[in-house]
């Protein structure tokens, strides 16, 4: 059987069998060399690496599994970088928060040991917590540094580790790279401080939960309406995870009183029993609250995923509860904070918002509209904060979001923020009800007004390392060979963020793209559609997403508009192969 395993790869396995680890772990590793080559090599081929989202992967035995060990030595090395850049502090500090997850408390607890065993004062959340509330507390507490263990919305097998920086943000360059860098330089792993010392860590919760509870309260830009709708009915579900916790109180304190829990979803469980995935994005996870909202007659459905980093949100339309995606939420949020803002006169000409550059253009067409400026970042949230960073002091943050159910409203907290955008989405169904229109329609307005943008995402799934080896094969295909043509529509352009480079495809002209590396490739065609490719930083995936416009004159010709984009869409992916 052995010979059936890559040799690097079982010379990693060997290297845990000769090292410090506890005698379970050697034992499972001897099973796995012994009866499944294909797992060993899963396990070992690699180590976790910090992605978009940081670390990630499924829990078990090895260095490309969520273990005691890869979260000591990424804690570890995350220790001896944050000593290395905070030398001059007489203490440096870092918060830690978790989710509901198998194994998130305790891998909370070995974070909390290895950070205060290297002499870090630690503040731990004393129950689970959403991870937006983690980026809060590192502000709030002045820290260095933060973890939140969770893996978002992927499957009950995963669990992860989002590092964050003093500025509430997740790490980004050079900062992720460096801690990697620190992690790989720990040759053994008696290198790991697991001994904890209980006197630096501190234990945090309800103080903590008011004041962030308060400030996203101060958010509120329209508490009279909220007043008058205070029976609005909403339906709320966390998915098993840690909204519950927080999104109904916030709704409760800014005035909602028809809000109903979802309560076979209510409690925290990390085999997330009532849904296959614990995502917003996928529909299946928001059918038990769409059922609810039928029965109650409620007009908005919202759902977090188990961090309560995202929300996904169904809205009435005539008689039934229609999804709305990730383009379509922001779009309506964003829309509603510019709009009030201009009503309040707090536009002072020097706000902005931010978007990542696969969320749809509408957004920036809003802002514009209203002379607020627009960013365009990377995928992933932390380039959002990084913005904010970057222009704290010098303009005013209004909002923003990114297509995968990610919105943040205020500077506060630095990464999306399902329990304020909760509240904020609330609030603007309220306003629109105030009105006499719903959600819905509201949206309909707003394409009749800018114009219909469609989107689409399509994720192309290949597991293990076989997968990332076809992946990368497909990127390397689009590079070389560009589609000329997409729904008879010619590309004009085309953006490729791993060189930094936009081509314009007739004249040959380039330009720089003023963006980190990434890898990315989106094209642009003649009559305004948008595809970008982009392998996830998270998932064992390639993403494809799709963005087409047309003008809606008459909000009564919506269905037939749509439908055309949809058929635009198809097209697409049929001229990429991709069905």
């Amino acid at each position: 059987m052995n010979t059936q395993i890559d040799k690097t790869v079982l010379e990693k396995a060997n290297s845990w069998l000769e090292g410090n680890y506890d005698e379970d772990t050697k034992s499972a590793i001897r099973s796995m060399i012994a009866n499944d080559p294909q797992e060993i090599t899963e396990s070992f081929y690699r180590d976790l690496e910090f992605g978009t989202g940081g670390l990630r992967g499924i829990m078990g035995v090895g260095s490309n599994r969520m273990n005691k060990y890869t979260v000591g030595a990424a804690t570890q090395g995350m220790s001896n970088y944050l000593k290395s850049n905070f030398s001059d502090l007489d203490l440096i500090k870092v918060a830690i928060a978790y989710d509901s997850r198998n194994n998130s408390s305790y891998f909370a607890k070995i974070t909390a040991d290895v950070f205060s065993s290297n002499g870090i004062k630690v503040y731990l959340f004393d129950d689970l917590r959403p991870t937006p509330e983690l980026s809060f507390a590192i502000r709030h507490f002045g820290c260095q540094g933060g973890i939140v263990i969770t893996a978002s919305h992927n499957p009950k097998e995963y669990n992860g580790y989002k590092a964050y920086w003093d500025d509430g943000g997740q790490l980004i360059s050079p900062h992720d790279k460096n801690v990697i860098d620190e992690v790989k330089k720990i040759a053994d792993v008696s290198e790991i401080n697991f001994n904890g010392n209980d006197n630096l860590i501190e234990m945090i919760g309800q103080d903590v939960d008011n004041i962030y509870l308060d400030r996203i309260k101060s958010l509120s830009l329209s508490p009279e309406v909220i007043a008058r709708q205070k029976d609005f009915k909403i339906v709320f579900t966390p998915l098993h995870g840690t909204g519950v916790t927080l999104v109904p109180e916030i709704l409760k304190r800014i005035g909602f009183n028809g809000v109903v829990l979802v309560s076979e979803q209510a409690t925290p469980d990390g085999n997330f029993p009532t849904v296959v995935s614990p995502n917003p994005e996928e529909s299946a996870a928001l059918e038990l609250a769409m059922k609810k909202a039928l029965e109650i007659d409620a007009d908005l459905v919202m759902a977090t995923d188990p961090d309560a980093d995202r929300v996904g949100i169904a809205v009435r339309k005539g008689d039934e509860m229609v999804l709305l995606n990730g383009n379509q939420a922001a779009s309506l949020l964003i829309y509603y904070l510019i709009v009030r803002w201009k009503e309040l006169g707090k536009l002072k000409g020097n706000e902005y918002i931010v978007k990542t550059i696969v969320t749809s253009e509408l957004l920036s067409k809003i802002a514009a509209k209203n002379n607020v400026e627009s960013f365009d970042v990377l995928t992933g949230f932390k380039y959002i904060a990084d913005i904010i960073k970057k222009l704290e002091g010098e303009k005013v943050f209004i909002g923003g979001g990114e297509e995968s159910y990610g919105y943040l409203v205020g500077d506060f907290v630095r990464d999306k923020d399902a329990v304020i955008s909760c509240a904020m989405i609330a609030e603007t169904a309220a306003w629109a009800a105030d009105k006499g229109i719903g959600l819905y329609d509201l949206l309909v307005d707003i394409y009749s007004e800018f114009g219909l943008f469609k989107e689409k995402l399509i994720s192309v799934v290949r597991k293990g390392k076989s997968g990332a080896e076809e992946i990368e094969k497909i990127m390397k295909n689009f590079r070389e060979n560009p589609p000329a043509m997409l729904d008879n529509s010619g590309v004009v352009m085309i953006n490729d963020y791993l060189t930094g480079i936009s081509r314009n495809v007739k004249s040959g002209e380039e330009t720089k793209i003023n963006l980190p590396s990434s890898n990315v490739l989106q094209f642009f065609t003649a009559d305004g559609g948008k595809v970008s490719v982009r392998p996830s930083g998270t998932e064992p995936k390639i993403k494809f997403y799709f963005g087409v416009v047309a003008d809606l004159v008459d909000g009564a010709e919506f269905e037939a508009v749509n439908a055309t984009l949809e058929s635009k869409i198809d097209n697409y992916i049929k001229d990429l192969k991709l069905n």
